[in-house]
């Protein structure tokens, strides 16, 4: 059985660096390691100066530039290492321990600057070492050794994302508390974290019973999606018509309007009154008259330059240190981030909720681009807490109401979202071109997707249901030859919760209708993890009694074996 051991801490100020494995006491703190069977803490209490003014206490807040733990374990070439990625779309998968996990240092800076890619990912503040066999990411991770995991994890995420580093050639596995932008004057606890050995199901229970995560009592669902089909080129008249077929087909619980309703991203409010004559709760209606949920996507914490929002309620919009706006990415006219903290940010956001929820009755909201909220630590606090916040101010917002969110770091929207996406976005090929295979590891990928899919299988059900994006069966606009169409339907039916299609259900062959049949069947088939070995990911399920072994080769070809 692996064993994490040899703990010891480091703390950094300035340039000031200690390194310790029970407790130190400096001018500036007093940090303690605390090791308790599988659990390892790291408290620490600040000692921030003091000063009085016209009788008021001021305490001056402190700040660190590390707060790591460090431990020993063996990694051997025939272990499999994963690390989960930053947020939704970061490709996420098991590592040999010879490959190398790539950033963005590859692209020259300008175009870096010009599309914003680094704004997506971790790429500002993670850190990519670029050698073989070191590999990092966020919250937990596991090195597996056939069926043995050995499962690592953080149980407190709430006051700063915990970046876990894995070094297979140093057999070295640290803890780093993002820390950048928080202001400290109280004691508290920097790092809780906690290791596990045994089966995939065993090891995953103990992390999510130890970290007191639950799941909302949210029920797997069906249904369809707008984007994949019409993109934001979306209508009154074309929903509705796809809103026939999907209540013909049957077996389908939601229907969900996508982007492309309101005139800009930002104003939610704003309805793009030509292609929606009646309204959102018009349609909203139609779909509750067919015996279906109605979904509705929003990007609650961005805003594109060409939004209202944008140009008269510029004050709402968040400024990095220089003044500066703060990109959220390249999509639509560009993209800018909301200043969530702002008091009429705050009102506007519920007044848009109110409205979609219980004026225009939507039952669903999917909400998109969460990362955006915590681009850049503000108001003292660092990343993570910021979007702790963010997420807990959404749920309040939203009340009861079933909430999908969608590129955000997944382990802030563990327990607080209904439904959450753990892979990027489909793409209508199978791995788009290889200009864009070059990019940042969000990027749109169905092999990035069905990669996605199959290595985070374990949160659903413990953290949130797991939406693995869409499964497309249609012929036309499409680049996916048929056999990877069915491997993305397998992949999304035997591991996720959330099954979406966006197709036009009314233009089914029979072909196609047996095939959704097939991949419909496999709901809640009992399945065995995927083991990765030269870009062939091989997984197991029982099909009516019968025991089937599928190999997803790397160009999306899938050999299955009964």
């Amino acid at each position: 059985m692996r064993e994490l051991s040899n703990f010891y801490a480091t703390v950094r100020i300035g340039d000031c660096s200690y390194q310790f494995s029970d407790r130190i006491v400096t001018e500036d703190f007093d940090a303690q390691l605390i090791i308790d069977g599988g659990r390892v803490r790291l408290d620490v209490q600040p000692k921030c100066d003091e000063e009085y003014y016209e009788g008021v206490r001021l305490i001056r807040p402190m700040s660190f530039d590390t707060l790591a733990i460090t431990a020993r374990t063996k990694v051997c070439e025939s272990d499999r290492v994963f690390v989960n990625g930053y947020q939704s779309w970061t490709d996420s998968r098991e590592y040999e321990p010879h490959e190398k996990m790539t950033g963005i240092d590859h692209i020259p800076k300008a175009i870096v600057k010009k599309y914003n890619f680094d704004k997506y990912g971790d790429y500002n503040f993670a850190g990519y070492s670029g050698r073989a066999g070191d590999f990092h990411g966020f919250s937990y991770g596991y090195i597996r050794q056939d069926e043995e995991y050995t499962l690592f994890g953080s149980l407190n995420e709430r006051d700063g994302f915990t970046l876990i580093r894995v070094r297979s050639k140093d057999n070295e596995i640290s803890f780093e508390k993002d820390c950048e932008g928080a202001d400290y004057t109280e004691p508290f606890t920097a790092l809780e974290i906690a290791a596990f050995s045994g089966d995939e199901k065993t090891v995953f229970d103990s992390l999510f019973e130890q970290s007191g995560i639950k799941c909302r009592p949210a029920k797997p669902i069906s249904g369809y999606t707008s984007w994949y089909r019409h993109y934001q080129d979306i209508s009154e008249d074309k929903l509705l018509h796809d809103l026939e077929g999907v209540a013909d087909a049957g077996g389908m619980d939601i229907f969900q309007i996508d982007d492309g309703y309101q005139r800009g991203v930002g104003d939610w409010l704003k309805i793009d009154a030509k292609k929606f004559p009646h309204g959102m709760k018009y349609i909203s209606d139609k779909i509750h008259e067919k015996g279906l949920m109605s979904g509705l996507w929003l990007a609650p914490f961005v805003c594109e330059k060409n939004s209202y929002v944008f140009r008269h309620l510029n004050h709402l919009l968040l400024r990095d240190k220089n003044g500066e706006l703060v990109p959220a990415g390249c999509n639509w006219s560009g993209s800018y981030v909301l200043n969530i903290f702002h008091p009429e940010t705050q009102a506007y956001l519920a007044m848009v909720f109110d409205r979609v929820l219980n004026v225009w009755g939507f039952d669903m909201v999917k909400l998109d681009f969460l990362y955006a909220a915590c681009i850049i630590p503000h108001n003292g606090m660092s990343r993570g807490r910021v979007m702790y916040e963010a997420m807990r101010m959404l749920r309040e917002m939203c009340g009861d109401k079933l909430i999908l969110g969608c590129g955000v770091p997944l382990a802030s929207a563990f327990g607080v979202v209904d439904y959450c996406r753990i892979g990027c976005d489909v793409g209508l090929s199978w791995n788009d071109n290889m200009l864009m295979q070059l990019t940042h590891r969000e990027r749109v990928s169905t092999k990035n997707s069905i990669h996605n899919t199959i290595f985070r299988r374990q949160l659903d059900k413990r953290a949130f249901l797991n939406d693995p994006d869409v499964f497309l069966l249609r012929d036309e606009n499409i680049k996916l030859t048929g056999i990877q169409k069915q491997a993305l339907g397998i992949v999304n039916d035997l591991f996720g919760s959330v099954y979406f299609t966006s197709d036009d259900m009314q233009a089914y062959n029979d072909k196609q209708k047996r095939v959704l049949a097939f991949v419909k069947s496999l709901r809640g088939c009992e399945y065995e993890g995927g083991d990765v070995k030269d870009g062939v990911i091989t997984f197991t399920y029982t099909r009516n009694g019968k025991k089937t072994t599928a190999q997803l080769l790397g160009n999306g070809c899938i050999h299955v074996k009964k």
